[in-house]
């Protein structure tokens, strides 16, 4: 049931959070926004309210297998650990155990997550790749005013969907494009998912009323928002430097790897960069792992009570 209750919290957090994503993607991508407003209103001004949900058809759709292998094996990885250390799948785990089961999570799903993610990423970027087009083929030398300017127009979009995406990029990169950025993935989920069931599992304890093993529905809401905010603290700057890596690929390469990635863009921008949607981050965090751990202990909860 762990796998099942994860699907549905996954769902429910990805209906709360995309825009906010979109937002994210864009900011860590595009050097030109100055902040987070500045992005809202010029994606809604270009775009309206469709451009804050590109790409979102593919994670709906693979983020109920992506979030039910996460907490299954979350779970499944703690009962195996306090069965080798305690002698029973049921004794109460150490920190330590907790942290390792996270880490565990975080890594398995990135095989499911990179090629999600790249097609994410291309889609959410898809109109500054094609402005950026359009301005190298105007300011090339063979290029000539015309007379009387007509309106630019507007050209086709490289990729039409996700699955378009994907086989666009599969067809032009190989199988090394669907895991582009899977390196920085790597190390953003797997320390991200350690402190995220690490701090959630920690706050369950401390806000559990006297008397019993687990929080009220409040108290889940206030660990889950928390422990997402945690998380995504943690994963920021290696998921700016994954989304540049995936972003890389539309028109002109610029990265040739992870480390040249995150020097090129400290060097360019500052330190700073790497902190790059960290407030949006928290932001978005906060209410998307509320959702997610409510529905996620009601389903759990709810099987429980009609078992026994």
């Amino acid at each position: 049931m762990d796998f099942v209750a994860g699907a549905i919290g996954g769902v429910c957090g990805v209906a709360v959070g995309y825009p906010l994503d979109t937002v994210k993607v864009r900011i860590q991508t595009e050097p030109k926004y100055t902040g987070i407003w500045h992005c809202i209103r010029d994606t809604y001004h270009r775009e309206r309210v469709w451009g804050f949900y590109r790409g979102l058809s593919l994670p709906v759709c693979t983020v109920s297998l992506v979030s039910s292998v996460s907490f299954g094996t979350y779970r499944h990885c703690l009962a195996h650990i306090c069965q080798l250390r305690y002698g029973s799948p049921d004794a109460k785990p150490s920190k330590a155990d907790v942290a390792l089961s996270g880490y565990a999570s975080g890594l398995v799903r990135v095989f499911l997550t990179s090629p999600t993610e790249v097609a994410k990423v291309r889609l959410q970027t898809q109109t500054q790749a094609q402005k950026q087009q359009r301005r190298l083929s105007a300011s090339g030398p063979s290029a000539v005013p015309p007379v009387c300017p007509a309106p630019p127009a507007c050209p086709e979009p490289k990729y039409r969907g996700p699955l378009h995406c994907l086989a666009t990029v599969a067809r032009e990169e190989g199988l090394r494009g669907l895991y582009k950025g899977s390196s920085a993935l790597l190390l953003r989920d797997g320390h991200s998912f350690a402190t995220y069931f690490l701090s959630y599992a920690i706050l369950c304890e401390r806000l559990s009323p006297a008397g019993h093993s687990q929080p009220d529905v409040l108290g889940v809401l206030v660990a889950g928002g928390c422990a997402g905010v945690l998380a995504w603290a943690v994963a920021t700057p290696m998921d700016v430097i994954k989304s540049r890596l995936q972003a890389d690929g539309q028109g002109q390469r610029r990265y040739r790897g992870l480390l040249h990635c995150m020097v090129t863009s400290v060097r360019e921008e500052g330190p700073r960069v790497l902190f790059k949607g960290l407030v949006l981050n928290c932001c978005r965090a906060f209410p998307v792992n509320m959702v997610v751990f409510v529905a996620y202990e009601a389903v759990l909860r709810l099987t429980q009570g009609l078992l026994t």
